[in-house]
């Protein structure tokens, strides 16, 4: 297909922001067990004894964005009151499935209280999608026609939208690395293979900052029309965006630039003259210079030494709903640079003439 229906995006959005939300739930998705003790129990549970405001208000904020994709993708064919409605009922629904899941995990606990604030943010969300979203995802809505002007069409360009969307995500997790993703030791518990020194270290964060910087904005570019560079520059941006507020909330309150390392600081202007010459190559070039970076940042990220100077705000991880979401983004900052190569590698195969190349004849467009 060439162009997407008005309510395809926020949809897929919703989908896959609901898997994420499963995936923080459950996780560490072990340990399951049968505790013997009857499922819907925690329904009519009194009031906890010890009531932590930031864990609630953290529960409706995770469900505001749920609801507010799921009515907009409603919204154009349901009306707005259906839209708030079912949007709604379907935040409530996936978060009571997931609360009661909880009760077959030993490291979680089932609540009343969660399911309340769930279905809170979804309401809310549900109400602002309903109202707002056709204006944002409509045929002629601001997304949409950015989305038009901006990005590749069909389902390719959509998943790039969600790959840039994890993207950031990862951006908030308990890293103090700029623009760093791929790491695979914390998942399979391998142990760094270099000791810690300075110089080692500075170096590393030269080149992997420098490496990401250039593999994210080529990203970015292999997925837009034309030669505008106002959406690698929006990105990137939005990535700084997101590691300054990771640094003040889970690391240094009082000094959100903290990840401005010496190392990041020379990697980004190193990454960024990179970044500016790529940008001037043949599109099949800034292709293959993308998914080589994307390998070469990959590579570095796992054979970094540890930061023994990590300055990370212990009393804030003691939320469990913060340690969700730290897992939550540990998970797609490591994976997101294979998902990046997966989706590159099926951009050249079926989007060949966006990239420069004759598409084989009969090929598939989507």
């Amino acid at each position: 297909m060439s162009s997407s229906s008005p309510t395809s995006l926020p949809r897929n959005l919703a989908l896959a922001y609901a898997l994420l939300i499963a995936y923080a739930c459950l996780h560490p998705l072990t340990g399951w067990r049968d505790s013997g003790l009857p499922l819907f129990d925690y329904l009519s549970a009194p009031w906890p004894k010890y009531f932590v405001a930031a864990d609630f208000v953290f529960n409706v904020l995770g469900y505001l964005p749920l609801g507010f994709l799921a009515a907009a993708a409603l919204a154009q064919r349901a009306g707005v009151a259906r839209a708030a409605v079912l949007a709604t009922l379907i935040a409530g629904l996936l978060s009571l499935g997931l609360e009661t899941a909880q009760n077959l995990l030993p490291s979680r606990i089932a609540s009343n209280l969660d399911l309340g604030g769930n279905v809170a943010g979804g309401l809310l969300g549900a109400l602002a999608g309903a109202r707002w979203g056709p204006l944002l995802f409509g045929t002629r809505g601001r997304i949409q026609r950015w989305r038009g002007a901006y990005v590749i069409g069909g389902r390719t360009g959509e998943a790039g939208l969600i790959l840039l969307g994890l993207w950031l995500l990862g951006q908030l997790g308990a890293a103090d690395l700029l623009f760093s993703s791929g790491d695979v030791r914390s998942l399979l518990g391998i142990p760094a293979p270099l000791p810690f020194r300075p110089e080692r270290f500075i170096a590393f964060d030269i080149a992997l900052t420098a490496a990401s910087l250039l593999a994210v904005g080529l990203f970015v570019r292999c997925m837009t029309r034309g030669p505008n560079p106002l959406p690698v520059v929006l990105v990137l941006a939005l990535g700084v965006g997101a590691k300054t507020v990771a640094t003040a909330t889970f690391f240094e309150p009082g000094a959100p630039l903290a990840w401005l390392t010496p190392g990041a600081g020379r990697g980004l202007v190193i990454g960024g003259a990179l970044l500016a010459f790529a940008l001037l190559l043949p599109r099949l070039l800034q292709h293959a210079l993308a998914g080589t970076a994307l390998l070469a940042a990959t590579a570095l990220v796992n054979l970094m030494p540890e930061n023994p100077y990590l300055p990370y705000n212990r009393q804030l991880a003691s939320f469990s709903n913060v340690l969700n979401f730290h897992g939550l983004t540990a998970l797609v900052d490591s994976l997101w640079p294979f998902a990046a190569l997966a989706y590159l590698c099926a951009l050249g195969l079926w989007r060949g003439e966006h990239l420069g190349a004759r598409p084989a004849r009969g090929g598939r467009r989507l």
